[in-house]
């Protein structure tokens, strides 16, 4: 593979998931048990033989930092390259960045002493495995100036979404930024490929001009100034979009196909938490769920993902649930389409119910 660095957007489309991100930021919304949305991102550069990756902060990013550490996890602890946070400034203001463009500008000085050829650049919003060094070769066969990589798929409603026309060849012939139409359509997912050299001068370029949108003012325009090329990514592929789109990502993983695709011939690395095996009583009643280490279960639980240290009592029955890290429910309780986040508490007899298309949230922290 060419040499390549890694940049990573932990806290970009926050808004989209409001439920989530008001204590953390979006590469650190917790998923599919023990994982957290920014090691898919991660470990797709890491697999790709990317081992220097700028992660690029913003708000409530503690969590996000304890989570990544050192980066030992994804063998990013080394003194040449590993993982570098970095701030969430635009530039030398101490202002924190507005989008993607002022984020980008911030970076710039992260990018001016890194060696490597090409960048690969990606958020942390989606479930996917990707072998980034296929789009490197594809940009370098292609002789393009920026590779972005699209999965066809339904429009979902997003704050933000960007579609192409592209031609056969692969070029890019026309870009769309939040288009009307429905329907199945090549949707950019956040994955650009770029020489290092030829990124740092279109934002410096950018800054000179006033520029503050990325899509709409470079990548838009930039189809009759520069060679894009579009790259197609076939596989799976999740864009956590909303609280309802979050709830469908995680409960996707009960199918064991799907299961397979994400976590089978390739590793999807994260923080390694030591707990005690799941402890199942003579009354717990266990179906189509995944249950993480230090569980305690004495109720009935069904089509459920249930994170570390989740405690099920006697008698009660939780279906289509996702309860995160340490959340306590009590005798007797019912719990339906309901997403808890970590630390929650409900209390002894509590019946909560949502549906498949707006599921019941519980805040960080709350008691019920």
């Amino acid at each position: 593979m060419a040499s390549t660095v890694g940049v990573i957007f932990s806290s970009i489309n926050e808004e989209n998931v409001p439920e989530l991100t008001k204590v953390r930021s979006m590469g650190s919304i917790p998923y599919g048990g023990r994982y957290r949305l920014v090691d898919f991102a991660l470990s797709n550069m890491v697999n790709s033989g990317i081992t220097t990756v700028g992660m690029i902060t913003k708000n409530n990013y503690q969590s996000l930092m304890d989570h990544l550490g050192t980066g030992k996890y994804w063998d990013l602890a080394r003194k040449d390259g590993g993982l570098i946070l970095l701030p969430p400034y635009s530039g030398e203001s101490e202002t924190l960045y507005k989008n993607r463009l002022e984020a980008l500008k911030g970076a710039t000085a992260f990018l001016k002493k890194v060696k490597e050829d090409f960048v690969v650049i990606a958020d942390s919003d989606a479930v996917y495995k990707l072998d980034y060094s296929k789009v490197i070769d594809y940009h370098i066969q292609k002789n393009a100036d920026i590779t972005l990589v699209y999965h066809e798929h339904t429009l979902k409603k997003s704050h933000y979404n960007m579609t192409f026309d592209v031609a056969k060849d692969g070029r890019i012939t026309e870009i769309e930024i939040n288009p009307t139409a429905t329907g199945i359509r090549k949707n950019y997912i956040n994955v650009m490929v770029a020489r290092t050299s030829f990124l740092l001068r279109l934002i410096l370029d950018a800054i000179q001009r006033g520029y503050t949108s990325f899509g709409k003012d470079i990548l838009s325009p930039g189809t009759k100034l520069y060679n894009l090329y579009a790259y197609k990514f076939e596989g799976f592929y999740a864009n956590i979009t909303s609280l309802n789109s979050y709830f469908d990502a995680n409960m996707v993983l009960l199918d064991k196909k799907i299961r397979q695709e994400i976590f089978g011939d390739r590793d999807v690395y994260t923080k390694v938490n030591d707990s005690a095996p799941a402890k199942f009583a003579d009354t717990a009643q266990v179906k189509n769920s995944l249950v993480s280490d230090g569980c305690i279960i004495e109720g009935t639980v069904e089509n459920c993902i249930l994170f570390r240290g989740v405690k099920i009592g006697k008698g009660t029955v939780v279906k289509n649930c996702i309860l995160m890290t340490d959340n306590i429910i009590g005798e007797n309780c019912k719990l339906s389409y309901v997403v808890s986040d970590k630390n929650s508490v409900v209390r002894d007899g509590r019946i909560l119910a949502g549906c498949e298309i707006q599921p019941y949230f519980i805040n960080k922290g709350s008691l019920i």
